[in-house]
């Protein structure tokens, strides 16, 4: 009997997949495009919107000029409230021809604290290099900002060397531990370098961001309300306050500082860009350690520091300056670079053929006794005004060693251009009383007190008159910088101090060029005096408005006033740049063709006063003047 069950095989055309048959290709790309996409899209949709800040390096400051960002430094400040700024210079976004162009860059000291904005060593500079070539515009861009470190500087310098400078001055080193990201600082991301600079090339992604933002939102909930930190910007990044000489923190800080310069130097020699470093000056005399720790591997700070003072008094000095470094470096709070901060940079120069302007060899042989100390510092390490236009000089004089000044010949000498650059310094009373606040302020604070023992800030500013209630004002963030200029300038101006007021808009000017009123305050000064016919006064004025930027008006009135001084030739020159600014105002035209009748230059009188009647053949005396010339070019 034959089995009636059947055996059921598959079709031959349906094959069973294996499990160890890999997927097509096309579905890895699509694995990892999906995460991407996604990424892709997030940030476009967050660059739509305008999520977070602008932290591109630079911004418009007006039509074809630039500036640095001012929220840039949010690259580096994380946890502070108003992360810091610059100084503000402003140079052309295109390059001119007869440009000479110097970056600096650099932290607080750098930018001229406490004499900011106008007493830092980049002010010197520029005024100098205005001065010695005039011919030449002069673009001095300072870049230093408080509070960083060379994390910073390495991230700008890519930046930097875009703009196609001319040579770029750096002095930075104070700020390794504790300025932003530094090893011991409240902004710390880790010790990690490369991890850091990572962070720092992503940080233009809005979706970076939005993950540090969202990271920081979390930290804040389960951590609860952070208490308020006060006091000046560097006492609230000094997260790790004891740093021992030679513990890891300490090499660490030193690693991070090395490999930061190294990589700067690097990038700079690629781009064939001429760099000046400059070593780091203190005060070693007159500044205690701020942090003595008993040790039984090393003695403590203060021991050091008081011995440097014994061979001070008993005349040996070269013991004295060496026990002064020592106590530094001892000191355990990191305000002051250690030295082997200055070993590095002067062994970039062996190494890398890298200029090195060495300050603290200069700063040291201008001090008494070859040690600074209260006589070139404002406190631990801040230069005084004559501290910086010394630093200024030192970076000048390896410019010129180097020949990297502008290829024109000075139109001052080598030797007299320091003298006329100090003489022509731009700097204000009022300036001067806010940097005298601003050092009070900072040595009533930690770590030059304990915070329980400071003094409240109107009892410890004593304003004297009005000039000194603006500083006081401006220390206390009710107006700004350039709203107490004007106010001063007002104020003089009311009271008919016109000399005054005017040179208070004049330093309002220096710092910003690109405000035209500034320019109108000046000139509608001038046209007050001469409606009063104060012309000697009103000369005065104008060739201060003339020094700034030369125009159609000052030149023409400086015409006039020579011409009716009976100061034929400097008239001439007067009148005929105010033609070159406006070749239609009849007025100018008529008087240039008289200086020209008194300085017997016949032929060029009658054409002018020939296009002053073409102009208005009724105006008045022209067809005197036409006829007597045109009897003198007779002859």
């Amino acid at each position: 009997m034959a089995n009636s069950s059947k055996v059921n095989t598959p079709p031959a055309e349906v094959k069973k997949q294996t499990p160890n048959q890999k997927p097509p290709f096309y579905f890895y790309i699509i694995l990892f495009s999906i995460p991407l996409l996604f990424f892709v899209l997030l940030e476009v949709g967050l660059r739509i919107f305008n999520y977070g800040d602008n932290l591109s390096m630079w911004e418009q400051a007006t039509p074809g000029k630039r500036i640095i960002n001012a929220y840039v430094a949010k690259r580096y400040f994380s946890n502070v409230k108003n992360p810091p700024t610059t100084i503000e210079d402003v140079f052309d976004s295109s390059k001119a021809k007869n440009s000479f162009r110097v970056f600096v860059l650099g932290e607080s000291s750098a930018a001229g604290y406490p004499y900011m904005p106008l007493g830092s060593f980049s002010r010197y500079i520029r005024k100098r290099l205005e001065l010695a070539y005039p011919n030449n515009k002069i673009e001095v861009v300072n870049l230093g900002m408080t509070a960083i470190c060379s994390y910073t500087i390495r991230d700008f310098m890519p930046e930097v060397i875009k703009q196609k400078p001319d040579v770029v001055l750096i002095y930075t080193g104070h700020n390794e531990y504790y300025g932003a990201l530094g090893v011991g600082s409240l902004e710390s991301l880790g010790k990690s370098r490369a991890l850091v600079n990572l962070y720092l090339s992503l940080n233009n992604f809005k979706t970076v961001q939005l993950v540090k933002d969202f990271l920081q939102w979390v930290i804040k909930s389960f951590s609860g309300e952070e208490k308020k930190r006060t006091g000046t910007l560097m006492s609230r990044m000094a997260k790790e306050q004891t740093i021992e000489l030679e513990s890891e923190s300490f090499n660490d800080g030193i690693d991070q500082f090395d490999g930061n310069m190294r990589d700067v130097i690097q990038m700079c020699k690629d781009a064939n860009v001429p760099l000046i470093l400059g070593t780091l000056t203190f005060n070693l005399k007159d500044q205690k350690p701020f942090i003595s720790v008993k040790s039984s591997l090393k003695p403590d700070a203060n021991t050091i520091y008081n011995d440097a003072d014994k061979a001070y008094t008993s005349g040996n000095y070269k013991l004295a300056l060496e026990l002064y470094r020592k106590a530094k470096d001892l000191d355990a709070l990191r305000f002051r670079a250690p030295e082997q901060i200055n070993s590095l940079i002067r062994k970039y120069g062996d190494e890398y053929g890298v200029a090195v302007a060495d300050i603290d060899s200069v700063f040291n042989s201008k001090s008494p006794n070859g040690i600074v100390g209260d006589n070139l510092m404002t406190d631990h390490l801040h230069p005084t005004l004559e501290g910086f236009q010394l630093m200024g000089s030192a970076f000048f004089d390896k410019m010129k060693e180097l020949n990297l000044l502008p290829k024109a010949k000075p139109v001052i000498a080598f030797d007299a251009q320091d003298y006329k650059t100090r003489e022509a310094f731009l700097f204000s009373s009022i300036d001067s009383t806010m940097a005298k606040y601003r050092i009070a302020l900072l040595k009533n604070d930690w770590p030059f007190v304990d915070p329980k023992n400071k003094i409240e800030m109107h009892t410890l500013l004593h304003p004297a008159n009005f000039s000194d209630s603006l500083a006081f004002q401006f220390m206390e963030d009710v107006i700004t910088w350039p709203e107490a200029h004007e106010k001063l300038a007002n104020k003089l101006l009311a009271e008919k101090k016109y000399e005054e007021a005017v040179n208070h808009m004049r330093v309002l000017i220096y710092q910003y060029p690109v405000i035209t009123e500034y320019y109108n305050y000046i000139d509608n000064v001038a046209l007050s005096l001469l409606k009063q016919a104060n012309f000697d006064l009103a000369y005065k004025i104008l060739q201060k408005r003339y020094m700034i930027e030369p125009n159609a008006f000052a030149t023409k009135w400086l015409g006039n006033i020579d011409l009716n001084n009976k100061r034929i030739a400097s008239a001439v020159n007067y009148l005929e740049e105010s033609v070159k600014y406006d070749a239609t105002d009849i007025q100018t035209l008529y008087n240039l063709a008289g200086a020209y009748a008194l300085d017997k230059q016949y032929n060029k009188g009658y054409q002018v006063i020939s296009q002053v009647l073409q102009k208005d053949s009724n105006y008045p005396g022209a067809r005197e003047l036409e006829m007597q010339l045109r009897g003198l070019t007779n002859k």
